[in-house]
């Protein structure tokens, strides 16, 4: 559902209580300190294969955390680790719908990293030129992960792959659309950037939150509800 679209001066409110209320990436939920370096990078990948299923994101960024707390937290790990200790993993965190598929695509795609990129994401990323279109194309050659897939990587790594952004996709412009901001990417990031009551104005963590919106109806509700409130109150 779109909402009615709100004037300049709400839309800097219902920004700001966004951004304060749900501006954490989905890396950072995760427990993923990105850096661009190759264990968070790899980790970072491994979520967003968790996050392309249709499954609860909450339900992602938990088996994620599993994953890791397994020691699953590289390329050469995750392929030494056996098909049933990933199938364990993914089922503490809740990822029970698809745990045996994505086990055994979590599998390959360690697979690949290891025989493609000597367990180095940042190997991909050279081999892509620093080209976002390329990189698009070498994402897409991991087991398990489509177009939605290549999309939630190249949201977050952008923070650490600055050729990956600035990148509010069509999943974070639903989002916009929902909480009647304009599904405008320029003018969303200006306006983030013009807030001053939060640290979370970058593109990753924008599109994060705009996903979050998109995703949850009462995620959007409530910012609405409450950048209303406020608006009212000043």
């Amino acid at each position: 559902m779109t909402a009615r679209t709100v004037s300049p001066p709400e839309q800097r409110e219902v920004l700001r209580v966004l951004l304060d209320k749900h501006g954490a990436t989905y890396a950072e939920e995760a427990g993923i300190r990105l850096r661009d370096t190759p264990q968070p990078l790899y980790r970072l990948l491994v979520l967003t294969c968790l996050l392309s299923a249709r499954i609860r994101s909450s339900a992602a960024v938990a088996s994620a955390r599993e994953l890791s707390g397994a020691g699953m937290r590289s390329a050469r790990a995750m392929a030494d680790a056996s098909w049933q200790d990933r199938v364990d993993a993914l089922g503490r965190g809740g990822y029970r719908r698809y745990d045996e598929s994505t086990a055994t695509q979590l599998g390959k795609a360690a697979e690949l990293v290891i025989d493609k990129y000597g367990g180095d994401l940042r190997r991909m990323r050279e081999e892509a030129g620093r080209d976002a279109g390329e990189l698009r194309k070498l994402l897409r050659e991991v087991p398990g992960l489509g177009p939605a897939g290549v999309e939630i990587f190249l949201r977050e790594v952008q923070s650490v792959w600055p050729e990956a952004g600035p990148l509010l996709d069509d999943k974070a412009l639903e989002g916009a659309r929902r909480l009647g901001l304009p599904a405008d990417g320029e003018a969303l990031l200006k306006a983030a950037r013009s807030l001053k009551s939060t640290g979370h104005t970058d593109p990753a963590h924008l599109a994060a939150a705009l996903v979050r919106a998109a995703v949850d109806n009462e995620v959007a509700d409530a910012v609405r509800t409450e950048a209303g409130e406020t608006a009212e109150h000043r």
